[in-house]
């Protein structure tokens, strides 16, 4: 079954802005969030991207209100049954990962493909709580999604070689490179990516330079694009804890606990650009 229209399961940062490749690179996009002002904030902020997008001369006036004309948002999981792919990005816990695709499954067809945009969780345990594992697959979208050229294409145990090569398929018709990862917790990225910006973060609750010391040294000394405490802000302080979690409770080693500081920011409400708080301090203007 080709794939046409994909359904996108939450409107937030990574739910809008694989919306966005998506209908930029002609496929249907059917938005999907409990939410009705998620939902809008989601599909308003697709727009402001394919704005972006004729800015930059990347698109033309007619290729956006194109792009625009494929974009369905819905607060209906019943809707998501015109789909014939489903890349669900909701919060990153199991339970409401889980429970999102218990939601959308009855309405869906046999043939359809879900595939979670977790950055961290086990794929064979999300698709062990659907009644398609062999259709079930990883695809992790890194943010901003227009941007980063990656995505970690992850089987399950018993994700087919067949919806292994259909996912290789879309996630390459958008302009994106795929990489192959076994699942395992936190895949490739997160597994060297969180414990970095975990010790920045130590290293700034022992004060052994201010935030911009810590991450001039990578980026200096070590060629970084970006430091690792401004890194944590864009991705988000609350998710950066979340998968130190997975990854300490996963394998049970001391070298992925969850720095006290991380903590403690995340327990009041400090989250990094979308809140404008710490470790650097933005302007009201959300990312």
């Amino acid at each position: 079954m080709e794939t046409k229209t994909v359904g996108v399961v939450g409107a937030g940062t990574m739910g809008h802005g694989i919306a966005h490749v998506l209908v930029r690179s002609g496929y249907t996009v059917l938005l999907h969030d409990l939410s009705q002002p998620f939902l809008d904030s989601g599909a308003e902020r697709v727009v402001k991207d394919l704005e972006r997008d004729v800015e930059k001369n990347c698109l033309t006036e007619e290729e956006r209100e194109k792009a625009l004309s494929r974009l369905k948002t819905t607060t209906l999981v019943s809707d998501l049954g015109g789909a014939d792919f489903i890349v669900e990005a909701v919060t990153e816990d199991f339970e409401a990962k889980a429970g999102a695709f218990r939601a959308i499954e009855p309405h869906c067809g046999q043939g359809v493909i879900f595939a979670s945009n977790t950055s961290s969780i086990s794929i064979t345990r999300l698709a062990s709580t659907t009644q398609r594992p062999d259709r079930f697959i990883g695809l992790h979208f890194f943010n901003p999604v227009a941007v980063m050229k990656l995505v970690e294409v992850v089987p399950g145990l018993q994700t087919s070689p067949e919806t292994a090569d259909k996912a290789v398929k879309l996630v390459e018709s958008v302009g994106k490179t795929s990489v192959r990862v076994n699942d395992y917790p936190g895949f490739i990225s997160n597994r060297l990516l969180m414990p970095m910006i975990n010790e920045a973060v130590y290293c700034l609750m022992e004060s052994l330079a201010d935030a911009k010391g810590i991450d001039d040294v990578m980026k200096l000394g070590m060629n970084h694009p970006m430091g690792p405490l401004e890194l944590a802000d864009l991705i988000g302080l609350d998710v950066c804890l979340d998968i130190m979690k997975v990854l300490y409770e996963s394998f049970r080693d001391s070298k992925f606990r969850p720095c006290p500081l991380l903590e403690k920011m995340v327990n009041a409400g400090r989250l990094g650009r979308k809140t404008g708080q710490r470790f650097y301090q933005y302007s009201e203007e959300k990312v």
